[in-house]
């Protein structure tokens, strides 16, 4: 039988980072939804969502706090070797985390939604196809910059010289 380790030490486990694998995942998700979205909408609603330039703006607002958190993150822990406290490297983590996965399902989801409507001869088609598409590569952009500032967290233990 082990002991658990006392208060306030360590318990030796390991964060591994989000792997391609599970980004993808929830891309084709949000690709999925976003495909079939199109559709429950003309079948079940009086339109389908029109998609304006808010949606991608907000998305890329996103996605530069994002990547200047992970920035400075980076600058301070591993330019200027400071040791940043635990509670605030694990807020930053966890923002990492919950913003890549969501990134990605926002990237597949608004592309879904665009790949719907290539083909559909439609006044507003064409114009939901591109804000779309442009929603989709700003998700993207919050996914890319969510893993930036997830590995600019990583710190090596103090026996350890990475």
């Amino acid at each position: 039988m082990t002991a658990d380790p006392p208060e306030g030490e360590p318990s030796g486990g390991h964060l591994r980072p989000t792997s391609g694998g599970v980004l993808v995942g929830w891309a084709l998700a949000g690709l999925v939804g976003g495909w079939l979205l199109h559709g429950y909408a003309e079948r079940y609603m009086a339109a389908a969502p029109v998609v304006t330039w808010a949606q991608p703006l907000a998305l890329l607002l996103v996605a530069a706090i994002l990547g200047t958190t992970a920035w400075l993150t980076y600058r301070s822990v591993h330019v200027h070797r400071q040791r940043p406290e635990a509670h605030r490297m694990v807020n930053r983590l966890v923002l990492a985390r919950a913003c890549a996965l969501v990134g990605a399902l926002m990237a597949g989801g608004y592309a879904g939604y665009a790949l719907s409507w290539l083909g559909v001869q439609s006044d507003l088609a064409s114009q939901r196809a591109w804000r779309s598409a442009a929603a989709a590569v700003a998700g993207v952009a919050i996914a890319i910059t969510a893993v930036l500032l997830e590995r600019a967290c990583r710190v090596g233990s103090d026996g350890d010289d990475t």
